[in-house]
């Protein structure tokens, strides 16, 4: 129950997407980028939790290409993509439809290796 002098709790969404975290280390790589740029970070959650595939700035977020334009995550194949959250700093994340979920891959605040 809400109390006067308290946060207001953020209302849950039926249709809303939930974040997860896919491996250890993008649950580390999430930590250091919540400590280096939470801003970003928490509007990219917001972001997710609404529509994960919307693109609003196709510079800074889109699918992955090649090889990585898919990852397996708990038997599935879905489809990958990323977000710039600071010059360097990059969240890969794979949206699964029938869960509702969006798993984040990696978590980095260094440019991925995997795409130079």
């Amino acid at each position: 129950m809400s109390k006067r002098g308290e946060p207001a709790p953020r209302p849950a969404k039926t249709d809303e997407w939930r974040v997860m975290l896919a491996t250890s280390d993008a649950a580390s790589g999430w930590d250091d980028l919540s400590r280096q740029a939470p801003g970003p970070l928490a509007h990219l959650y917001d972001r997710l939790t609404l529509d994960p595939r919307l693109v609003q700035n196709p510079e800074r977020q889109g699918r992955l290409k090649g090889q990585l334009a898919t990852v397996q995550v708990k038997g599935k194949t879905l489809t990958q993509w990323q977000f710039e959250i600071t010059g360097s700093g990059r969240v890969w994340y794979a949206p699964d439809d029938e869960a509702k979920k969006v798993w984040i891959i990696a978590a980095s605040t260094g440019h991925p290796k995997q795409t130079e």
